[in-house]
């Protein structure tokens, strides 16, 4: 069973393309086999939360709170590791003011 802030490898699809990768994301929650989840990336240009190899993470990268998508259980191909309760609070946060605009 799948918890938020586990970091999972899954297939994602490119938006573009039919072409899928295997990258890491960051549950965020599921619900009916369906995931939303937060992308994570090795390029430290972009914008996010990091993530450090101490953490768990196979380089330096970061996760993009402006890159959530929703995948089925079926794309996951492997669970990495969990985030800790510090991390986690810093998505949660950042993801609240991303949705402040909702409520204005």
């Amino acid at each position: 069973m799948l918890r938020p802030g586990d970091v999972v490898l899954v297939h994602v699809q490119f938006t573009d393309t039919f072409e899928t990768k295997i990258r890491p994301v960051v549950v965020l929650f599921e619900e009916f086999d369906n995931v939303v989840v937060a992308g994570i990336t090795s390029n430290p240009e972009m914008k996010g939360i990091s993530l450090t190899r101490k953490e768990g993470a196979v380089r330096e990268s970061v996760i993009k709170l402006n890159y959530l998508f929703t995948i089925s259980t079926m794309m996951i191909q492997k669970s990495l590791f969990h985030l800790s309760s510090e991390k986690k609070k810093l998505v949660f946060d950042g993801l609240i003011g991303k949705f402040k605009g909702l409520v204005r």
